[in-house]
């Protein structure tokens, strides 16, 4: 007789069964639909077998959702939240409620992809036009970007833009040297080192102050205030600089920016920082948004995503992602920059911050963390301490005769200073001091330096900003910062937005290569506890025990699941993790005397920004064609290995490959590149596909990247965050990335990739938790079912889309290209079947990649038969409407599509079709309908009126 765990079908207590779609039975019908006889036997003829893992992953035994709640709660525990003063580009803050709750807490915002699809995604577009408002006028620059990684990283993207736009005079002269002022965060200056070198660009580092402007500078990058709080000069600098033609990059302080004249304002050609000061926990390091703001003539070459308004096909008003065509798909190795990503999430919630407060509360807060750091200052003058600034934003650093003794302390009291060096404490007043917390510091330094306790009874409006540097410009003047105060109000608004965008929590979004699988509510809930939210990555060790746990414990799980011998958490985006693992890939040349080894060969189909990261990285892209099955021509890469063989540096795959086949030559492609004295990296976007049944050390992989925000569970945010880590085999482990505060990284490290030491440190929890619940067999299930799932979709769509690669037995990985190029006979374009999916409620899939003309579509493990079923019935109806159009009838319902509320409503209907058609063409649809809000964006017409502010539009017409 069984027992009542194993009579049920349905282990509540499994978080396999909740995470992945399909049920036992469902997978029944489509194996016996695609005419495999199990799941193991279409593994075997989609997975080559010389590739196959012969033991399952040593992982430990998975958790129910229930005790992983309770073991994470036990590990946040171990993490001590004390008051931070530490400050050096981490600030506590006060996130707002009605934020919390309605933006980061919300799938609706946290589950959608890149907003590539325009009129499904006109509300985090609309967030992001607010966002990159309200960087532009704080700033005082013409042109802000949707944001970036992190503040470091954005002052490395400025250094190279700043070189890419040297004049023809500068370049002729090899003009190649960078000033940095000593007063850069530390954490930036290492970045800054890391993206110099491979460049050529030399860094000069220095006083502002002596610096001579001398010709043989391009350009130069000062901290706004400075690390130890001071305010400088900008005017003098900057007039000096542009005299002499050195551009200039300021990194600011978002929130100083409210009391200090905008460096725009002062000729700054390109001003960044971070916006975690806006309501973003600081989580030991991130994810938050950094900002990245130029001149418009710098349009061509600004990094990450520009956000712009345009129009519709009716002419109202629309946006979209503008400028696409700086983009690394498009400019590959010419690219100025690999970026491709931004933190999208959490600029909407910095920007929706910043829509709460208004300008009124923002200069509120900023006149508060002065007052109260001016307050601080005088109270340890009159106690006789002699200050290292007399002016200063929020940062006062205080002389004394010896630290240790206070810092034992402070610590005691569960206060953290900054400790520049032996005889001085840095402290940075935040938003959330409070005079309590004031009077707590000047206890603990009358108690270590023996001074008669005193107290501060009240904040007075004492202001030690200097005159010339004090703001007088207005900002955020914009209605939609001056209309949304109330709760009631931001709440509203901010649904009103989430209602225009299709994310995950209506419909499957299947985009190929960048794997849309479910974020489980319980992988995100510790992103809201304070004891995860509330540490500064430039704490004291013995107060993150928490998070060193997770860390290393994710660092050994990725280290497993990939067949490496070590990983680095660091890089926060994909990009960032090719460019980790090409860097270290050099290191380990140039540590063995082969620092002539610069080719890096990778395949025509890869991902664009694979070329771009090696451009970064000092190495000469050579390309190896594809045959016609879409493999990689093993011959072609052959014949270029060993031509390069005295320079070869390393060979850039991804596997299975950007066509959706695994290629059963992979081993001998990577043994030909380690012959001829190269290194394999491997892209890990497709890592969907391989976890539990291959890996990349048993390939021959040397390094790869995975991207948490795919394989791993991390939602995509509408554009980030991303994490991307690099797990790497023996030999490179010694050049692991490194951090100049925080010892991490191997025993010869590279610089940092980016500015914490762990990177986005807090969005790794989720895929902490996504592997402690699913466990070795979870994991290894999940890849099956994410094959089983694509190659049902193959099938089901036989006969009316030709699938365009298949592996050597005709299946395809874990997912596949279906080819629209025919369709042009009908004067049908494949973006028109995208815009005609919007009406049947999906997003497309990846539209024209890695094959012009073309879709590929990637279901992953957790969309269940259903939902699938109604993505194939949706694309076989639209088949059968481009069977039906015409190329010289253009008026057609897929020319016409997406079709809004506004056209289905007006009294007269001008198409010949029926409202119907164009609006619920198949019967789910009127259970429940999504309304794209604007019809068709006009890209051309926002590109050649390029609006990126929340200004009228009526104030850019077309003459």
């Amino acid at each position: 007789m069984l027992s009542i765990y194993e009579s049920c079908t349905m282990k509540t207590d499994v978080f396999a069964a909740r995470h992945i779609g399909p049920k036992e039975a469902h997978c029944k019908e489509m194996l016996q639909f695609i005419g495999s006889n199990s799941i193991d036997e279409l593994i075997r003829e989609t997975v080559p077998d010389n590739i196959r893992l012969q033991s399952p992953l040593n992982l430990e035994a998975p958790l129910s959702e229930q005790e992983y709640i309770e073991h994470i709660h036990q590990l946040a525990s171990k993490n001590k939240v004390y008051k931070s003063f530490i400050g050096m580009g981490y600030h506590p803050s006060n996130l707002p409620a009605v934020i919390q709750r309605n933006i980061l807490e919300n799938p609706g915002w946290y589950t959608a992809y890149t907003p590539y699809q325009a009129e499904i995604a006109q509300g985090r577009l609309e967030a992001l036009l607010n966002y990159q408002t309200m960087i532009s006028d704080l700033t005082g620059m013409e042109l802000a970007n949707a944001s970036l990684l992190d503040e470091s990283t954005a002052a490395a993207e400025a250094m190279a833009l700043l070189f890419a736009v040297r004049p023809k005079t500068q370049v002729k002269a090899d003009t190649v040297k960078f000033f940095v002022s000593d007063e850069v965060l530390p954490q930036t200056l290492s970045v800054l080192k890391t993206r110099a070198t491979p460049i050529g660009i030399e860094l000069v580092l220095g006083d502002a102050n002596d610096f001579d402007f001398s010709k043989d500078f391009f350009g130069a990058l000062l901290q706004y205030p400075g690390k130890s709080g001071v305010i400088m000069d900008l005017n003098s600098f900057i007039s000096n600089s542009n005299q002499n033609d050195i551009k200039v990059a300021v990194a600011a302080d978002i929130l100083s920016l409210v009391l200090l004249e905008a460096p725009g304002k002062m000729g700054a050609d390109v001003v960044v920082g971070t916006t975690q000061r806006f309501g973003i926990p600081m989580g030991y390091g991130g994810p938050h948004a950094a900002y990245f703001a130029t001149k418009e003539i710098y349009k061509r070459f600004i990094p990450g995503r520009i956000i712009g308004v345009t129009k519709d096909m009716d002419g109202n008003r629309a946006l979209r992602m503008a400028l696409q065509t700086r983009e690394q798909h498009i400019k590959r190795d010419r690219a100025t920059s690999n970026i491709c990503t931004a933190q999208v999430l959490l600029a909407v919630m910095a920007g929706m911050y910043a829509v709460y407060h208004g300008p009124e509360g923002l200069k509120y807060i900023a006149n508060k963390i002065h007052f109260t750091s001016v307050a601080l200052a005088e109270a340890l003058e009159g106690l006789g301490f002699k200050l290292v600034h007399k002016s200063f934003f929020d940062t006062v650093q205080v002389c004394v005769t010896e630290n240790s003794n206070l810092k034992t302390k402070a610590e005691q009291k569960e206060v953290n200073f900054y400790y520049p060096d032996e005889t001085t404490v840095s402290i940075s007043i935040n938003e959330t001091t409070t005079l309590s917390d004031l009077n707590l510091i000047l206890s603990i330094f009358t108690e270590v330096y023996k001074k008669e306790a005193t107290e501060i009874p009240v904040l007075d409006s004492t202001i030690r900003i200097p005159e010339t540097a004090q703001r007088h410009s207005d900002f955020m003047t914009n209605v939609i910062f001056n209309s949304h105060h109330s709760e009631t109000e931001l709440m509203r608004y901010i649904k009103r937005l989430e209602r225009k965008d299709l994310s995950l929590n209506f419909s499957m979004i299947s985009l190929g290569s960048c794997t849309m699988k479910l974020n489980a509510a319980v992988e995100m809930l510790p992103l809201s506890w304070p004891n995860w939210g509330n540490i500064h990555p430039f704490a004291p060790l013995d107060q993150v025990e928490g998070y060193r746990t997770v860390l290393s414990k994710l660092e050994a799980q990725l280290t497993e699941i990939t067949g490496f011998a070590g990983t680095s958490l660091q890089p926060n985006s994909g990009a960032q993790g090719e460019f980790a693992g090409l860097m270290v890939i050099k290191a380990y040349h140039e540590s063995r005397g082969d620092q002539h080894r610069k080719i890096c060969i990778i395949p025509s189909s890869a991902h664009g920004t694979n070329p771009a990261s090696a451009v970064m990285a000092g190495m000469k892209v050579v390309v190896t064609k594809s045959s016609e099955n879409g493999n990689i021509d093993v011959e072609d890469l052959r014949e270029k290995a060993t031509l390069h063989k005295d320079n070869l540096a390393a060979l850039m795959v991804t596997y299975p490959s950007t066509h959706g086949v695994y290629e059963s030559a992979i081993k001998e492609i990577t043994q030909i590149i380690h012959d001829n004295g190269g290194q394999v990296y491997m892209d890990g976007a497709n890592m969907n596909a391989q976890v539990g049944l291959t890996n990349p050390g048993n390939i021959g992989a040397d390094v790869c990247h995975l991207n948490l925000h795919k394989t791993f569970a991390i939602p995509h945010g509408g554009g980030g965050p991303g994490v991307g880590p690099i797990c790497v085999a023996k030999q490179l482990t010694p050049f692991l990335p490194g951090n100049p505060l925080i010892k991490t990284g191997g025993s010869a490290a590279i610089n940092s990739i980016s500015g914490a030491p762990f990177g986005s440190s807090m969005a790794c929890l989720i895929s902490y938790g996504y592997i402690k619940m699913l466990g070795a067999e979870g994991l290894t299930n999940s890849t099956k079912i994410a094959i089983l799932n694509a190659n049902y979709i193959k099938e089901r769509l036989q006969g009316h889309y030709n699938t365009l690669y298949s592996g050597e037995q005709g299946r395809a990985a874990h997912e596949m290209i279906i080819d629209c190029r025919s369709f042009k006979t009908k004067g049908i374009e494949v973006v028109d079947i995208a815009k005609r999916l919007m009406d049947f409620g999906f997003h497309a899939p990846t539209v024209s990649f890695p094959v012009a003309g073309t879709m590929m579509i990637e279901p992953t493990e957790s969309e269940g038969k259903a939902e699938m079923d109604r993505f194939c019935d949706a694309m076989i109806a639209i088949r059968k409407e481009i069977d039906n159009a015409t190329k010289d009838q253009p008026n057609n319902p897929l020319k016409n599509a997406p079709h809004t509320q506004e056209m289905l409503t007006k009294d007269v209907w001008e198409f010949p079709y029926s409202r119907a058609v164009a609006a619920f063409p198949l019967d789910y649809i009127k259970e429940d309908k999504f309304w794209p809000s604007v019809r068709r964006v006009d890209d051309a017409y926002g590109d050649r009126n390029l609006i990126c502010t929340c200004a009228p539009i009526e104030a850019y017409e077309e003459a």
